[in-house]
């Protein structure tokens, strides 16, 4: 890939949560950058602020004239983009540098010292920890995440050079394209069966992954997941794990252990035993990069969080919603442990969005199993995202499966009124669709 000539980039899904990232990247190394996306976002609108000219039309007329020119123009797509989107098709057919995100990710990063965060579940938050402590130590540092980091309020960081983390996405195979120093594999667990047909494909996909890392690099894995590599768990025969774990007001406390002793007392704010290990996982790749686990553990009692991960929405004494983005059974497992380790007495009702027609039917035992632990379960429609449905799998066969008495399947239209009436002590909007959108609007209902 030559970027030499390249003075303007066009994104064929310029809104989603990887590719803008990567508008702002270039848009802040002054290239002219534009995209098409299918609806408006809030990510879309923080594009247009920055100076990013953004449609939602699918028409070749309303692509910017500047950006016709096929020497001087780079055309970056999404996989979830269907192939005959006319922009997509009208670049492919007439000369144009056409691209996955991937690979141009996977460019950018070849000449740093690349920090890759694998894994089917956790990347998100823990790429944004390992960007935050990393930045807080004075390292030099770009990231690429998969999530709005609160502390950057911000999907991308531009602090430097020297080290790049980066989200290293299974999805489409997308990971195979980077050749990282340092990779961590936090969970592998079956997931993406549209791409990889059933779960030990996924598992050599993972493989394949670890082979990717440069000569003299560090692979960093979860105990107990049967892949090579340096250990990190909350338990003592991990090389790397975190001890005398306890709960003072809400706030995790522990120490950390390593190869070069233990380092004690130290605090991390996110709940949920899950969230532990993303914090583990992060401090463990900055150790092996190389900075002193000194400069780094402090920090971790300031990060903020990833919108949409366990996101407090509203934090009263009589009323809790919270916000999060799970969308496989093992994300609402570790979220279910979370929240009833900080709310052990409270009834916790949960909203959730099925994502994807594939993944429901493919783990549809697992979600009601997962979903009948909360005490009152509110389903919505399937989301689609890129799917067409499939006959026979739909939110109201999930419903007759969840084991919980106090269940519905409701609408969007219906979701507010029928929240107002229960009025709810603890609620969790969940999953990876629109759902979304529905927040604000659900936060302003209950605050009146």
């Amino acid at each position: 890939m030559n970027l030499q000539p390249i003075t303007n980039v066009y994104f064929i899904g310029i809104g989603g949560i990887g590719m803008s990232a990567l508008a702002r990247y270039f848009n802040a190394n002054g290239k002219v950058v534009a995209g098409y996306d299918r609806t408006s976002t809030d990510i879309t609108e923080m594009l247009e602020k920055e100076g990013i000219k953004v449609h939602f039309t699918d028409e070749v007329e309303v692509i910017p004239a500047s950006f016709k020119n096929t020497t001087t123009t780079l055309v970056v797509y999404t996989p979830a983009i269907p192939k005959d989107h006319k922009e997509l098709t009208f670049f492919q057919e007439n000369g144009y540098q056409v691209v996955k995100r991937s690979e141009v990710l996977g460019f950018i990063t070849k000449n740093s010292f690349c920090l890759a965060v694998a894994g089917t579940h956790g990347k998100t938050t823990t790429s944004s920890i390992l960007a935050h402590i990393m930045v807080e130590s004075g390292a030099s540092v770009s990231a690429f995440l998969g999530g709005i980091a609160e502390n950057f309020n911000s999907n991308l960081v531009l602090k430097g050079s020297e080290y790049t983390v980066v989200e290293a996405d299974e999805f489409d195979r997308s990971f195979l394209r980077l050749s990282p120093n340092i990779a961590c594999i936090t969970s592998m667990d079956a997931d993406h069966l549209d791409i990889y047909g059933d779960e030990q494909h996924l598992i050599e996909g993972f493989h394949e992954f670890a082979g990717k890392i440069k000569p003299g690099g560090s692979l960093i894995v979860r105990n107990g997941l049967n892949i090579a590599g340096e250990t990190y768990g909350l338990d003592d025969n991990s090389d790397y794990s975190f001890q005398n774990i306890h709960i003072v007001d809400g706030i995790y406390h522990f120490d950390f252990k390593y190869a070069g002793g233990i380092y004690k007392d130290i605090t991390f704010m996110k709940p949920g035993r899950h969230n532990l290990l993303n914090a583990l996982a992060a401090v463990t790749m900055a150790v092996k990069a190389g900075i002193a686990p000194e400069k780094l553990l402090p920090h971790l009692a300031t990060f903020k969080g990833v919108k949409r991960r366990f996101s407090y929405i509203i934090k009263e004494k009589d009323f809790v919603f919270i916000d999060d983005y799970a969308h496989h059974p093992s994300e609402i497992n570790a979220l279910y442990q979370a929240v009833a380790e900080m709310y052990p007495n409270t009834p916790k009702t949960i909203v959730f969005q099925p994502h994807l027609f594939s993944r429901t039917r493919d783990f549809m035992n697992d979600f009601a199993k997962s979903l009948s632990q909360f005490d009152e379960v509110i389903l919505l429609d399937i989301y689609p995202a890129r799917e067409l449905s499939i006959e026979g799998i739909t939110s109201q066969v999930l419903l007759e499966k969840i084991t919980t008495s106090k269940k519905t399947l409701v609408s969007k239209t219906e979701l507010i009124p029928l929240l107002l009436k229960k009025r709810p002590q603890l609620l969790l909007a969940v999953g990876a669709g629109d759902i979304g959108a529905e927040v604000a609007h659900i936060k302003e209902a209950m605050k009146k």
